[in-house]
């Protein structure tokens, strides 16, 4: 029996459905079948693609923008035009600024959005009394204050690069151009918050009128001083006297929180001096992360300082988030000129900073003089 014999009954009954009347609703929904079926046949329909081809056809478009992404950010291309202030130079000026200046990791820091800011310090407490139960309450006396305003300048540094080294250098523009600013940052700021004159740049805190007398009687805003009794240098006999006595000069609330402050050549001396019995003042750091203490309380080592010589102020000892504030701009601004110097790109970095001595009684200092 071939194909066609067996289909000729098939198609038969085909035919009589066809020539069948059927209902006008039927009719439509047919003929609506009908259209579908040109349209699937005339276009072919669209699948959803494979997730391997989709990555594939997503790739270009990443790729062109990566490529967009890096043209923007980095400072290392030929000249284009514009300001980049790329945020990994901020990031990292900040990272050696707090991890080279010395006085900043110990004093209080705040940000600031303008030139303009000021503290508010009560230079007295408020006074109280003891009376009877039905006595009259006299009026006490109220607190006074002193306002402080941190008198700030403006760090710069101009660095500049011929084109030719930026296109054929083989190290990151960026980090080396941070590491080199904040480096130059921390030194100048170091300078500025131990001697500073405050004239375009913060007031430090050996640069405040200093006295002998104590907290009771001195004029706030005046540093308190004690002698070693020689001229540039320590007494011959138990010369850590002075250092117990510079101590105890700062209140007991403040000690809590103190430090040492002195450079270099000043700490070697220290290192070497003995109690009676043979004992080094000087105590090591335990740790990577302990800092090495004298009398119980951290050393920062800060080269600004002075050398011991006649009536230096080589020491200070003080709690140094209570008695010195600095005020910056948060932002480190970075200019990228290729312009105004050809050959020649210049990286143009700016940072408003100042600083100044808000509680005189927090911190000490010893003279070595008479």
């Amino acid at each position: 029996m071939s194909y066609e014999t067996k289909a000729e009954p098939l198609d038969a009954v085909f035919e009589t459905a066809a020539a069948a009347p059927v209902p006008d609703e039927l009719g439509t929904l047919r003929a609506e079948v009908g259209r579908l079926a040109n349209l699937v046949s005339a276009r072919a329909v669209e699948r959803p693609a494979l997730a391997g081809a989709k990555a594939a056809s997503a790739a270009p478009m990443a790729a062109w923008l990566r490529g967009t992404e890096v043209k923007a950010a980095t400072i290392a291309s030929g000249p284009k035009g514009g300001v980049a202030v790329p945020q990994e130079i901020d990031s990292v000026i900040d990272r050696v600024l707090r991890e080279t200046s010395p006085i900043r990791a110990i004093a209080r820091v705040v940000d600031v959005g303008s030139a303009n800011y000021s503290r508010l310090i009560t230079t007295s407490g408020v006074v109280s009394g003891w009376v009877a139960e039905t006595a009259a309450r006299p009026e006490t006396e109220t607190p006074d204050f002193a306002e402080i305003a941190p008198p700030m300048g403006e760090l710069y540094a101009n660095p500049a690069a011929s084109q030719a080294m930026l296109d054929d250098a083989m190290f990151n523009v960026e980090a080396w151009l941070g590491e080199e600013i904040g480096r130059e940052f921390a030194r100048a700021e170091g300078i500025a918050f131990v001697s500073g004159d405050g004239v375009n740049k913060p007031r430090g805190f050996l640069a405040a009128p200093t006295a002998a007398t104590g907290d009771a009687v001195r004029a706030f805003g005046t540093l308190q001083f004690l002698t070693t009794g020689v001229a540039g240098g320590f007494a011959a006999s138990n010369p850590q006297d002075r250092l117990v006595d510079l101590v105890h000069s700062l209140g007991a609330s403040y000690r809590q929180g103190a430090s040492w402050v002195m450079n270099s050549a000043t700490l070697a001396r220290i290192r070497k001096m003995k109690t009676t019995d043979g004992a080094f003042i000087w105590q090591p750091a335990l740790a990577a992360d302990t800092p090495a203490t004298l009398l119980g309380y951290p050393v920062v080592e800060a080269e600004a300082m002075p050398d011991v010589a006649t009536d230096s102020l080589s020491i200070a000892f003080g709690n140094f988030q209570a008695g010195y504030l600095i005020a910056q701009r948060r932002e480190t601004v970075v200019l990228r000129d290729p312009f105004s110097n050809k050959p020649f790109v210049h990286f143009y970095a700016t940072k408003r900073v100042g600083g100044s001595v808000v509680d005189s009684r927090a911190i000490k200092l010893l003279k070595f003089g008479v």
